[in-house]
C-alpha cells in the first residue's frame, strides 16, 4: 500500500506508519512556533548541552534512502524572527520642516519685538520733546509718565494679564535704591532733551558703557579687559567731537545727560549687588512694574513741591497752549516710555546681553536719524563725524564684552 507520503514495503519486519501530510501540500499553511522561532538562533550558538529538535522519520520509495522529516517547514521557508524584531521608523520629513517653521516663528517673533522697541523709542523721544518744549517742566512730564506707566501695571495684575508678585519686606528694601536711581536717570533724561537737542542727548547717553565699566570696577570689582578699555576710547573721543560742533549745545544738557548715564549705570551695578536672584517672582519685567510704581510715589511729591501743580486745563490754557494736544502728546510719550522699556526686558528674556548690548546700539542710532530728520536739526559734518565715532566705539565695546581675560594659572 502507498500513501501520499511515503511507500510500505512488503515485508513483515518493518512497523505500520500512519501516513503524513506532504510538504509541497498548497493547502497547508506553515504553523509558527514562537518558542522554537526564537530558540533557533541560541541553539545554533551554544557550544555545549546541545540540545536537537525532535525529528521523525520516513522512509522514501527511493531504494535504502533515510530523510530526516520536520513537523515545521525547513528553516529557508520560515520568516526569519528572533522573537522580537526592532526596526527603525523613519523619521517623518514634516518633522523637520515643523522644526523649521518653529525657529522661522521665532525668528519673526524676535524681529517683530525689535521693531516695536526701536518704533516706541522713536514715537517717546518725538512726543516728549514737543512737550518739553511748549511745557519746560521735566519733573511734571516724568510724573505724569510714571503714573501712566503705574495705571497700566495694575491693570496688568488686576486682569491676570502678568503673574502678581509676592514681594516681601527684604525685597521691598532691596529695590528702593533701584527705584530711587531709576527715577534720578529718567528725570535727567528729560531735563537734558527739554535743553538740547534729541540727538545730541543721545549722542552723550552713549557714553554710557564708560560709566558702567568705572561703577564696576569701583564697586564690584570686575576689572575691564584691555579690549574694552580700548573700545572707550573712541566713544569718548566721538562725544567729544560731537559735543564740541553741536549748535544746541549747553551745560545744563549736557550735564543733565552725564547725570542719566551715571544713574542708569548705578542702577544696573545695584541691580547686581543687592537683588536676590534666586526669587521667583523677581523676573526682569515684575522688577520692572515695582520700580515704575515706586518711581510715581517717590517723585510725585518732589513735583509738586518743585514745580507746582501746573498740569491743570486752567493752568495750561493761561499759558496759550493747546490742552487737548499737550496732553495727546504727553499720554502718547507716556505710554510708549513704559512699552518700549517692558519690551526691551522682553527682548533680553529671549537673547544674549551682548545681543541685547548691540540691539541697543542699533537703537540709538535709529532714534538720532529719525529725531535728525523729523525736527530738521542742523548737523555739521564734523558734528555727524564724532557722532559716528562714538557710536562705533559703542559697538566695538559691545562686542569686546564677550572676551574673558583668561585665568591665572598658579
Amino acid at each position: 500500500m502507498q500513501s501520499a507520503a511515503f511507500t510500505l514495503s512488503s515485508s513483515p519486519s518493518f512497523p505500520s506508519f500512519k501516513p503524513r501530510r506532504p510538504l509541497n501540500n498548497p493547502t497547508f499553511a506553515p504553523r509558527f512556533d514562537p518558542i522554537r522561532a526564537s530558540s533557533k538562533r541560541q541553539d545554533l550558538d551554544t557550544s555545549t548541552n546541545v540540545v536537537f529538535p525532535r525529528r521523525s522519520w520516513s522512509f522514501s520509495s527511493s531504494p535504502s534512502l533515510f530523510r530526516p522529516w520536520n513537523p515545521l517547514p525547513p528553516l529557508v521557508s520560515e520568516p526569519k524572527t528572533d522573537g522580537f524584531e526592532v526596526r527603525a521608523t523613519p523619521v517623518p520629513e514634516s518633522a523637520g520642516e515643523g522644526e523649521k517653521s518653529n525657529s522661522l516663528m521665532k525668528t519673526l517673533e524676535l524681529g517683530l519685538l525689535f521693531g516695536l522697541w526701536y518704533l516706541f523709542n522713536i514715537y517717546f523721544n518725538i512726543y516728549n520733546k514737543q512737550v518739553l518744549k511748549v511745557f519746560p517742566n521735566p519733573v511734571t512730564v516724568t510724573v505724569g509718565q510714571f503714573a501712566v506707566g503705574t495705571v497700566l501695571v495694575i491693570l496688568m495684575w488686576t486682569f491676570n494679564l502678568y503673574k502678581r508678585p509676592k514681594i516681601s519686606g527684604a525685597q521691598l528694601a532691596a529695590i528702593v535704591p533701584l527705584a530711587v536711581v531709576h527715577t534720578l536717570g529718567n528725570l535727567f533724561t528729560n531735563m537734558s532733551l527739554g535743553k538740547v537737542a534729541v540727538s545730541f542727548t543721545h549722542t552723550i547717553k552713549a557714553m554710557e558703557p564708560f560709566f558702567s565699566v568705572v561703577l564696576s570696577a569701583m564697586f564690584l570689582g570686575e576689572f575691564p579687559t584691555l579690549w574694552v578699555v580700548s573700545s572707550l576710547i573712541p566713544i569718548v573721543g566721538g562725544v567729544a567731537l560731537a559735543s564740541a560742533t553741536e549748535a544746541s549745545f549747553n551745560w545744563a544738557g549736557f550735564w543733565s545727560a552725564m547725570a542719566s548715564n551715571l544713574t542708569n549705570q548705578s542702577r544696573n551695578v545695584l541691580s547686581k549687588k543687592v537683588m536676590i536672584k534666586k526669587e521667583d517672582s523677581m523676573d526682569n519685567i515684575t522688577l520692572f512694574s515695582i520700580i515704575t510704581i515706586m518711581s510715581f510715589i517717590l517723585l510725585a511729591p518732589v513735583a509738586v513741591f518743585m514745580e507746582g501743580v501746573k498740569f491743570t486745563p486752567a493752568y495750561l490754557q493761561s499759558a496759550g497752549l493747546n490742552v487737548k494736544q499737550v496732553y495727546t502728546r504727553s499720554l502718547i510719550a507716556a505710554l510708549c516710555f513704559h512699552a518700549y522699556q517692558q519690551v526691551s526686558y522682553m527682548i533680553l528674556q529671549r537673547v544674549s546681553p551682548v545681543t541685547h548690548s548691540v540691539g541697543n546700539c542699533v537703537k540709538r542710532v535709529v532714534v538720532i536719524v529719525s529725531s535728525v530728520l523729523f525736527f530738521r536739526t542742523p548737523v555739521s559734518p564734523i558734528n555727524s563725524l564724532g557722532t559716528g565715532i562714538a557710536l562705533a566705539g559703542v559697538f566695538l565695546y559691545s562686542r569686546v564684552k564677550r572676551i574673558k581675560p583668561k585665568p591665572k594659572t598658579a
